[in-house]
């Protein structure tokens, strides 16, 4: 009889829903004297065990997030003629780079609620806690991190990018641009229906300097004495060889 409850019982859980299954071309990013950018292909697929529900339909979106630091925001004003600082607000913690990639309008795929909870637009994932009392529109500063890390190709709102072929496979790229800080770069799935997050899953991207540009970062760091040295010996060897150069051509 108690075998008998525990089968109606296990019979009345709702089937497991929706999982994400993904893919990387490359979990790792080199990053050399000669490194000009990377892009990561990412592929996956939805494990279910229950029927595709068609309404509402199933959404993706996918995130990579550089180490996050502070970054401190200084305002130019003319003054008498000359562009001078004036106000300066700090804001606590920004990502060196953070892509976000989306399989249809970001509005469309994930509530402002989800948003908040989980961080995942743009602005949600700079944290800006407080600034200057005489500073009256922080916010500004913010959103000038933002303006000029999309001018350099480190924050990228990619809506639509994420393809996703009979709600089962889906597949995008995200470009990597020269620029990038070492670290470790989260990087986060989501399944979203209706604006609400489905399933989630987490994975990590690793960029390393290697080769050339990892001793001289080493070097610089655990001996900056040899370093200038030989930095001092190559300028001054260079400037030699072109005056060498230049002498050379004039008597010929």
């Amino acid at each position: 009889m108690r075998a008998l409850i525990l089968l109606l019982a296990l019979a009345a859980l709702p089937a497991q829903g929706e999982e994400v299954v993904l893919g990387l071309s490359q979990d790792k990013v080199a990053i050399t004297a000669t490194f000009d950018g990377s892009e990561i292909l990412m592929f996956g697929a939805v494990k279910r065990e229950t029927p595709i529900q068609s309404e509402p339909p199933l959404q993706v979106v996918v995130t990579v997030s550089g180490p996050t630091g502070p970054v401190t925001v200084r305002r130019k004003e003319r003054r008498f003629g000359i562009w001078v600082n004036s106000d300066a607000v700090e804001v606590d913690a920004a990502p060196s780079f953070y892509a976000v990639a989306t399989s249809a309008p970001f509005s469309e795929v994930l509530s402002n609620v989800e948003d908040q909870r989980h961080k995942v637009s743009i602005p949600r994932a700079i944290r800006s806690v407080g600034a200057p009392m005489n500073v009256s529109d922080a916010q500004a500063f913010t959103e000038a991190v933002i303006r000029i890390r999309k001018s350099e190709g480190l924050y990228q709102l990619l809506e639509g990018a994420v393809q996703f072929d009979q709600q089962t496979l889906f597949r995008t790229s995200i470009s990597m641009p020269a620029n990038l800080t070492e670290g470790n770069y989260p990087m986060r799935i989501f399944l979203t229906r209706d604006g609400k997050i489905v399933s989630q899953f987490d994975s990590v991207i690793d960029v390393n300097k290697v080769g050339l540009e990892r001793w001289l970062f080493d070097l610089s760091r655990q001996k900056p004495l040899w370093y200038g040295l030989m930095s001092l010996a190559i300028a001054i060897a260079a400037g030699w060889l072109a005056s060498a150069a230049f002498q050379l051509f004039r008597r010929t």
